[in-house]
């Protein structure tokens, strides 16, 4: 029997039965359900079969057909209905493999919870665990550790990262930005802008090997360091384009002087410029430019928080794109190389979507509950 819930429903979907377009209601879908499928869906520890089975349910609560569903993620149509169907009567629960037949596990729960509390330690001389000698120091098959480990989710050889920001004023800093990504001033412009410094001109020692059949791209491990350069570039939210400007130096003077053409390239209407907290954007002859020009408004990001400004992930995809892989004999190379990315960028821009709201990065960066929090304008 399937079950009642308060349930998102958005459109309808039509579904074939002998070639006759048949109504199919979309599937009910909870706001907490479609949120841990939304989780699902993106974390990178998913399984992938786990992964497509939440794909298939968003599509199916969207009010896809389940034909549209099968062509988009090339799995059959019964697929598609087995899943929709576990769902309805089992919820996420099942999404989950059921066990399978065979051999019983030969090890219970006190050999379980001894595999877990020694993979918390650290063994000797090492900095954590790897199946075989962990089933070497327990005395079982390193099998039985992996069984543990996947059942528990635990990945010893995996590390992240991670730092929260101190800054004192991190929830208004955090609600400002986003609200201008997500509900920017009527007719105002909001420029994302930071500097790429020490960026550098380097050549190999020897000529690249291309890309050929059986073979990626090589090249040697040494190289000749031919100056550095630093690049100020700024990304308009709400087009993607970008404007940038390379300089010799990194200083307040070259930063003013790419105010200045930002403020000729935008002649019109307020800008909002997202930038960090670097000192060379707060000096005294900043602060004198800014009382000039009273439509140029300055949004600093938070602390430890520089990915929140959107020119970081441009700078990213310059670096994998032109740069990393590139050999420049000389600095006027390595102009010419970032010049012509931007030119080709131009072709083609467009906006990053920008998808979290000020609620859930608070509930991430400070650790206490979601609080109704405004990203107006």
């Amino acid at each position: 029997m399937s079950r009642h819930r308060n349930s998102l429903h958005i459109g309808r979907c039509f579904d074939t039965v002998a070639g006759v377009p048949r109504q199919v209601p979309p599937l009910p879908v909870s706001e907490p359900e479609r949120t841990e499928l939304m989780a699902l869906r993106r974390a990178r520890s998913t399984e992938r079969g786990l992964a497509e089975r939440a794909e298939i349910v968003l599509a199916a609560a969207g009010g896809e057909s389940n034909a549209a569903i099968a062509r988009r993620l090339e799995c059959s149509q019964p697929t598609v209905m087995l899943w929709r169907r576990r769902f309805q009567h089992a919820g996420l629960a099942g999404l989950r493999d059921a066990p399978r037949p065979g051999r019983p596990a030969r090890y219970g729960p006190d050999l379980h919870a001894r595999i877990l509390a020694k993979t918390a330690t650290k063994p000797a001389g090492a900095t954590h665990w790897s199946t075989r000698r962990l089933a070497k120091e327990l005395g079982v098959s390193a099998m039985t550790v992996q069984r543990v480990w996947k059942r528990e989710r635990l990945a010893p050889h995996r590390s992240e990262s991670f730092k929260f920001s101190r800054d004192p004023l991190l929830e208004p800093k955090i609600i400002d930005i986003v609200g201008l990504y997500l509900n920017p001033p009527e007719g105002a412009i909001v420029l994302c802008v930071d500097e790429k410094t020490q960026i550098q001109a380097l050549s190999r020692t020897q000529p690249m090997l291309p890309l050929r059949p059986g073979q990626v791209e090589r090249h040697t491990h040494d190289y000749k360091r031919n100056g550095t350069l630093s690049l100020y570039a700024a990304l308009e939210v709400r087009s993607g384009a970008v404007t940038g400007k390379t300089t010799a130096r990194h200083r307040a003077k070259e930063f003013l002087d790419f105010l200045r053409l930002l403020a000729r390239r935008y002649p019109e209407g307020e800008l909002h410029v997202v930038l960090d907290n670097s000192s060379t954007h707060k000096t005294p002859a900043v602060g004198r430019w800014l009382r000039r020009h009273k439509r140029v408004h300055f949004h600093f990001t938070p602390t430890s928080a520089s990915w929140m400004n959107q020119i970081e992930t441009w700078f990213g995809i310059l670096s994998r794109t032109a740069l990393e892989r590139g050999s420049f004999e000389d600095v006027r190379a390595l102009v010419a190389a970032i010049d012509g990315f931007i030119r080709a960028w131009a072709e083609g821009a467009s906006p990053f979507l920008w998808v979290k709201t000020a609620d859930e990065i608070l509930a991430k960066a400070v650790r206490k509950p979601k609080e109704t929090s405004v990203t107006g304008h």
